[in-house]
């Protein structure tokens, strides 16, 4: 008999050298991780990394070629999706048009043989939780991006799952809307303690709803850890470039003893041990400064000299575009003083050592 899977047996998930491959494609290599149980994780990774594929043999919707899942302890991984006590919120929402907003968070707990009027009491409870009271009656096509999306989770929730799985859910909202709905589903998954596994290929997104992130690149895990781990302390170049802006230069990591230099472009710069990728030995390497991390001074009073090749006023803060002896950097400054540089100003670019991390080159 099979041993049952419910949110109240700790509804943690694990893979375990997981892989599926269609034929002679791998789209899904070897991968293995753990999401505790009231955890948030999110699945980064470009178009065709295997993020959805990951979510969609948790889901039970593909079959694992091999390797093995497990939820809340329990191994799924030949389990249907109906057996896994798992609940999906898709990129489409896939709300039934035909059926008001009540009728379609009540469709799965009485297809899975509640009753009628006790379903909608459940649906009702979620409709309030998520602010949609008073909508019980609207069809989706009467309601917005953002509340339908709500519906969504709403329809998720009611069934009360060990893991709830989101795949791309802001992708069909404008850009205000995707940062307050994100800020709900955050909200909501830290007030109840849900086990939640997102797949996104927004970076942004992920850095703000995620307890711990995941990052794939073809079809393994490049990377995984916290936000703020993956942003400050990339392990490569991809992880780098891929997470948040960054200028990347290519050069020469040198050390004297305890003390480190990178060298590029005619241009020798400090270098803290700390920020240089573990292992790394001195030669080739790479550094990654982000734009934010740049401070623009007069010129001489810097690292080195760069020349304004453009500066953009975005209101908040501008963006500076420089020539320098590293190539082309990206700088972003404070409005009001970036902002007023023009076309071939000289400006000092100024950081500090640790503000730069040294990674293994290519």
């Amino acid at each position: 008999m099979n041993q049952p899977v419910h949110p109240n047996t700790a509804g943690g998930v694990s893979f375990e050298r997981v892989s599926k491959r269609y034929g002679k494609v791998t789209a899904v290599d070897a991968v293995s991780f753990t999401i505790a149980p009231g955890e948030l994780v999110t699945l980064l990774g470009p178009s065709g990394c295997g993020k959805t594929t990951t979510l969609r043999m948790v889901a039970g919707l593909e079959a694992a070629s091999e390797g093995a899942i497990r939820i809340g302890g329990v191994d799924v991984t030949r389990r249907a999706a109906h057996e896994r006590d798992v609940s999906m919120v898709f990129q489409s929402y896939a709300l039934f048009p035909h059926l008001n907003v009540l009728d379609n968070v009540c469709y799965g707990p009485i297809a899975s043989g509640t009753k009628p009027a006790r379903a909608r009491e459940l649906a009702q409870d979620k409709l309030r939780m998520l602010g949609l009271a008073g909508l019980e009656q609207r069809l989706p096509s009467e309601l917005s991006g953002g509340q339908q999306q709500r519906v969504a989770v709403a329809r998720s929730l009611v069934l009360e799952p060990a893991v709830l799985l989101f795949d791309e859910p802001l992708s069909n909202l404008d850009a205000k809307l995707r940062r307050r709905v994100r800020q709900e589903i955050r909200e909501l998954q830290q007030s109840l303690a849900l086990t939640v596994l997102y797949v996104t290929h927004d970076q942004s997104e992920a850095l703000a709803v995620s307890d711990r992130v995941i990052v794939m690149n073809g079809g393994r895990i490049a990377q995984q850890g916290t936000p703020a781990e993956l942003y400050e302390r990339p392990a490569g170049r991809f992880l780098a470039d891929f997470i948040g802006d960054a200028n990347l230069v290519d050069g020469t990591l040198r050390r004297d003893g305890e003390r480190c230099r990178f060298e590029a472009g005619g241009v020798a710069v400090p270098v803290e041990p700390a920020a240089i990728a573990p292992g790394l030995v001195p030669g080739p390497a790479s550094l990654a400064l982000r734009p934010h991390r740049i401070g623009l001074v007069g010129a001489g009073a810097g690292r080195f000299d760069a020349t304004c090749r453009r500066a953009d006023y975005l209101g908040s803060h501008a963006e500076v575009l420089l020539d320098s002896p590293w190539g082309e950097l990206l700088a972003f400054g404070p409005a009001g003083g970036a902002g007023s540089l023009r076309r071939g100003d000289p400006v000092g670019v100024a950081f500090e050592p640790g503000d730069a991390i040294v990674l293994p080159r290519g």
